[in-house]
Formats: C-alpha cells, sequence, structure tokens
C-alpha cells in the first residue's frame, strides 16, 4: 500500500467539515483530491466516483433513491458530472441543516461547477481549492527529502519533476510522458466535453505559447494576431484555463493610483513543471541559463504563494505594479488595513542593493500608500536588508513570513 502524503490543506478540511452541511474540493486533474478526501474520511464516508458512466447513469435515473443508497455520510467524487445531483443534494441537508460534513465532493475542474455549487448550496458548502504538491509536502516524501536542501533545487524540482503527487512519488527520467499523457486527457475530457471547444489544435497552440509568456502581461490582441482567431476566443480559452485551475491571473494594483497603471492581469501556470513541458526545457542548464530562467522562477514563486493561500481556505489578496512610466513590482501582497508589501523575484545567487530600487522607488513616488518593508525573494539562502526599505530573504523564510499575511 503506498504511503500517505499528509497535505497542508487537511485541517481547513476537516474543521469545514464541522462547520458545514457539504464540503468541496476543486482543483486540477491528479492534484490529489480523491485520495486526500479517502484518507481523511476513511472510517466515515462511503465513497462513490462519476467517472464510472454507469454510476452516472444510476444516479441520473433515480436521484433521490441513489442518495438515499449511500447512507448519511458520502464523499462524491467528480460531482461535475451530474450537477443535476446537487439540487437533491440541497433537498437532503435542507431535511437537517444541523448535520454537518454528510456530503464531500470533488471536482476536477470548475468551468460551470462553482455556478452550480454556488447557486445550489450556497450557505451550505464550503468550497476548497487543492492544487499539487508544495515545497513542504515534497519535503515530506522519502524520495525527495533528502535533496532538498535550499530554494535551487526546489526550483529546479518542481520545473523537471513537476508538482503532481504522481510525478513526485514515481519519479521518472523522461516526464514528458505523463504530461502528454496528463494534457491530452484534459484536452478530451474537460476541454472538448465539457467546455465545447471544437478546434483542439488551435486551443493547444494557444496553451503552448502562453506558457512561452508566462509570468507577462497578459496581451490578448497579440494572442488573437498570432493564433489568428478573434479576441474574445482567446477571453474564452483564457476563462476555461482559469477555471480549470491550470492558471492563475494576478491582477494588477490599481487603488488609489488613478490612471498611471498597466490594468491587464499577469498570467502564471500553477505547475511550472507544466510550463517546462510545453517549452520543452529538459536540461538544469537550460532552466538555469535559458533565456525563461527569470520568468520560470517567478511563475514558481507565484504558484507557491497560491498554495498557500488555498491550504488555508483564503482567498488571494495578491496583485502587481506597473505604471506607464515602466515602474514594475513583481507581487504586491495586500494586508488587512491596507497594509502593502512590495516583493521582487529575481533568478540570482549574488545580490546588489541596486535590485531593491523598484521597491524604494515605488515608496517614493506613492508616499499616500501604506507600504512597509519590501522583500526579495532570489536563490540565495540568507536572509539580511538589502535597503533602507528592502529585506533579502530566503525562500524558506518567506514562505514562513507569509502565513502572518494570510
Amino acid at each position: 500500500m503506498e504511503t500517505y502524503i499528509p497535505r497542508e490543506i487537511e485541517k481547513v478540511i476537516v474543521q469545514s467539515s464541522k462547520q458545514f452541511p457539504a464540503v468541496a474540493v476543486t482543483g486540477p486533474r491528479q492534484s490529489g483530491k480523491t485520495t486526500l478526501l479517502r484518507h481523511l474520511f476513511r472510517d466515515s464516508h462511503q465513497f462513490v466516483s462519476f467517472d464510472d458512466p454507469l454510476t452516472r447513469e444510476r444516479a441520473l435515473t433515480d436521484p433521490k433513491l441513489f442518495l438515499d443508497s449511500y447512507g448519511e455520510s458520502v464523499i462524491l467524487d467528480e460531482i461535475q458530472y451530474v450537477p443535476e445531483l446537487l439540487s437533491y443534494i440541497k433537498i437532503a441537508i435542507d431535511k437537517d441543516r444541523h448535520k454537518t460534513g454528510r456530503f464531500l465532493l470533488t471536482g476536477s475542474q470548475q468551468f460551470h461547477l462553482i455556478n452550480e455549487l454556488g447557486d445550489s448550496l450556497a450557505g451550505r458548502i464550503a468550497l476548497l481549492n487543492l492544487l499539487p504538491f508544495n515545497v513542504t509536502e515534497k519535503q515530506r516524501t522519502e524520495i525527495v527529502n533528502d535533496s532538498f536542501k535550499d530554494t535551487k533545487t526546489y526550483f529546479i524540482h518542481a520545473c523537471l519533476q513537476g508538482s503532481f503527487p504522481e510525478l513526485v512519488l514515481h519519479p521518472r527520467e523522461n516526464t514528458d510522458l505523463w504530461y502528454g499523457s496528463y494534457l491530452q486527457t484534459y484536452l478530451e475530457r474537460d476541454v472538448r466535453n465539457l467546455a465545447n471547444v471544437g478546434d483542439l489544435r488551435n486551443f493547444q497552440r494557444f496553451v503552448r505559447l502562453l506558457a512561452s509568456r508566462c509570468a507577462q502581461i497578459l496581451n490578448l490582441t497579440s494572442f488573437a494576431n498570432d493564433l489568428g482567431v478573434s479576441v474574445n476566443t482567446i477571453k474564452r480559452w483564457i476563462s476555461i484555463l482559469e477555471a480549470s485551475q491550470m492558471i492563475f491571473l494576478l491582477s494588477p494594483y490599481y487603488r488609489n493610483l488613478g490612471k498611471r497603471i498597466v490594468k491587464s492581469p499577469k498570467v502564471y501556470f500553477l505547475d511550472v513543471g507544466l510550463v517546462c513541458y510545453l517549452t520543452r526545457i529538459r536540461t538544469e542548464e537550460h532552466l538555469l541559463n535559458g533565456p525563461m530562467g527569470g520568468q520560470l522562477f517567478e511563475n514558481f514563486v507565484i504558484q507557491e504563494i497560491v498554495k498557500c493561500y488555498y491550504n488555508h481556505g483564503k482567498q488571494t489578496n495578491l496583485f502587481y505594479l506597473r505604471t506607464q512610466n515602466q515602474l514594475e513590482i513583481d507581487l504586491i501582497i495586500e494586508k488587512q488595513y491596507e497594509e502593502i508589501y512590495p516583493i521582487e523575484i529575481k533568478l540570482a545567487k549574488t545580490l546588489s542593493t541596486g535590485m531593491s530600487k523598484p521597491i524604494e522607488r515605488f515608496i517614493k513616488l506613492f508616499p499616500s500608500l501604506n507600504v512597509r518593508t519590501g522583500m526579495l525573494i532570489s536563490l540565495a539562502d540568507e536572509v539580511f536588508p538589502l535597503s533602507a526599505n528592502t529585506m533579502a530573504l530566503s525562500f524558506d523564510s518567506f514562505l514562513e513570513k507569509l502565513k502572518e499575511f494570510i
């Protein structure tokens, strides 16, 4: 029997199951949702998967009988295949609103799922997101534990091995076969069947092109021109990728800054290993010294930050800044009381005070904002003041500090 790797989100799921009648865990395919719920509730809940067409047919033919046959507590896996069941779940919940944790749902994508859940089970359900392993979860595995020593090894592993549980627990020399199969399953089962995208070839070309522009500002017109499709088509494709949690859009920070900023989001993939597969980066040399190195490191840092928020059951409060006079801050974290923490992300081992200039300039340009001490995240694993208003942090120390913001 395979060893179970504890997940950071476990505490939030258990707490939610004691507070709400239903809990839904969504996330990309193969992120570990089913394994997680079956482990946490193995003694209390029956399990049923709607991946099985016969099970789906039973649920649709007589929904009430189907739910009754699984008793008071059940895990319903891949609920997006039978959204018709949600109204019957609501009826069952409303018969006894005080009984918590009755229905535990998973969904591999969110094209229609979140709207269905929000409409059908408003006030009755906790909505949580599970992404692939984060750095801490990888450290719990015997396979990578000894080799995980610093930010550089975290980054290289995430890029060349990936973060999906299957790839971490069963490492292989060639991850291309796994990612190729994963992408094909995503295209055929989610994009074609659930999002009604007719031309999968153009969509796949778009995903590859988007990967090459990760950590950059999203230019819809440029993508439309490059692919020969309309801007509205690109918008729809972006929505599909975001809804299925393949990508994360980082919004610009514009509060109180008027028209001086760029307002398009930046785009990041939630598994930088997939980016490397799509852009054919397969060696450490190509990763660290190639033209995409800085983008990939920024993508890696952002994906780990997003995982931290999701694992605490929180919505992200993350932004970036770019003004029309070319001041750019890679990341802004807004804490309560409008405290602003500017962050720069650099693929560098040797740091210089010049790397803190964007943060220092930001503080001078916007004195009315409540800007706190900025941070620089890099491959360096020391913690020290880089300038008057900027601290250089190791990645581990930054993740610890991040928990204070959540």
